[in-house]
């Protein structure tokens, strides 16, 4: 059974860094896609960044482009998502997400949901 759980959001200051983690259980994180999704109040959901099953591809939405660094580590089974030069607009819940598709590339449509953290990015 696929479970991810988050960590690492907060209130921080605009410019400022985070770093997110998602744990997983019940899957080997290189043998799938698993990413990052966001919401901001009154917004749809949107994809935010992806690394891919085996030697790790990395996609970025171009909102975040420059500021983010999605990366894994395959022994602890964890992901994480590095936010530097946090803008007011990068404030949203951020989901740990995976299609639970062994050898996927992509996270464009996941079915395994983590509860999710909140990032606020305010001074």
């Amino acid at each position: 059974q696929v479970q991810l759980v988050e960590s690492g959001g907060g209130l921080v200051q605009p410019g400022g860094s985070l770093r997110l983690s998602c744990a997983a259980s019940g899957i080997a994180v290189d043998y799938y896609a698993i990413g990052w999704f966001r919401q901001a109040p009154g917004k749809e959901r949107e994809g935010v960044s992806c690394i891919s099953s085996g030697h790790g591809s990395t996609y970025y939405a171009d909102s975040v482009k420059g500021r983010f660094t999605i990366s894994r580590d395959n022994a602890k089974r964890m992901v994480y998502l590095q936010m530097n030069s946090l803008k007011p607009e990068d404030t949203a819940v951020y989901y740990c997400v995976t299609d639970g598709v062994k050898g996927s590339y992509f996270c464009d449509s996941p079915d395994h949901w983590g509860q999710g953290t909140q990032v606020t990015v305010s001074s």
